[in-house]
């Protein structure tokens, strides 16, 4: 349904931008770029119920002119082809740490998740003017070989004219292969830990919502408070490592800055 979901997404935005496409090159005009960090405090890796100290970056490309009227630090490093200001579309990316098992106790003896990335498509549409919809759809490069989809609604209201509350359901689906590196566990690992066999298939990883405070500090510098309650589903929520040493639940609480460039090409 997500990928569905997502592809209506994408057709409109690309019927509508070719409505009103330009003789000159897209990349034509004015852009910003956006680029800042989140600090945050989070499970140890992805299904963990232990938690620790981290940080990640925020990067966003788009065309200047009609300005964005929201992000959120859900969004991943993105590149808008298409922005009408009701709709934007283009490529989005993911930077994917690793997981060394050595350094987590419960998950000794199996196999590493080693860096890498995903790298796909997003889309986003405002079907209200306090109301936005965003789909992302990312292949997994060296980390995974499966396919994530990241659905989100955020409804945001303007508290005073530099300070915005939002919030919003969030929905997490995944393949297979992105299943099978983070949650897996063969015989021979299973021998080595202690947890159960396990072979996932694809299906829903996650449910949750979230919610931020964000305060445009200066014209170009922003800075927000952030926090997040997801509950893992499906071949996540059943992975031996999960079940015998982890938690379905998982907590974010966080802040971050951003700082935006604007330039022409």
């Amino acid at each position: 349904m997500t990928y569905r979901i997502f592809g209506t997404m994408l057709a409109a935005g690309l019927v509508l931008a070719a409505s009103e496409a330009k003789a000159e090159a897209w990349w034509s005009g004015d852009w910003h770029l956006t680029v800042g960090v989140a600090l945050f405090t989070a499970p140890d890796f992805e299904g963990a119920k232990d938690y620790l100290f981290s940080a990640s970056p925020l990067i966003s490309l788009g065309r200047a002119g009609s300005e964005t009227r929201f992000s959120s630090r859900n969004d991943n490093i993105s590149l808008a082809f298409i922005d009408t200001g009701d709709f934007r579309a283009g490529a989005t990316g993911k930077i994917l740490f690793g997981r060394d098992s050595a350094d987590y106790a419960p998950l000794v003896g199996l196999s590493d998740v080693r860096w890498g990335g995903e790298a796909g498509l997003f889309a986003e549409a405002y079907p209200l003017d306090w109301l936005r919809i965003r789909g992302e759809v990312r292949h997994g490069i060296r980390s995974h070989s499966g396919v994530v989809a990241d659905l989100a609604a955020d409804a945001f209201v303007d508290i005073t004219p530099a300070v915005r509350l939002s919030g919003g359901p969030r929905l997490s689906f995944a393949t297979g292969g992105y299943f099978d590196a983070y949650y897996g566990v063969n015989a021979v690992e299973s021998a080595a830990t202690g947890l159960a066999v396990y072979d996932p298939d694809g299906g829903l990883k996650s449910a949750g919502v979230g919610g931020a405070v964000t305060w445009k500090t200066t014209e170009k510098i922003t800075t927000s408070v952030f926090a997040e309650y997801t509950r893992l589903l499906g071949p996540a929520a059943d992975s031996s490592i999960v079940r015998q040493t982890g938690s379905a639940d998982q907590v974010l609480v966080g802040a971050s800055a951003t700082y935006r460039f604007d330039f022409s090409m």
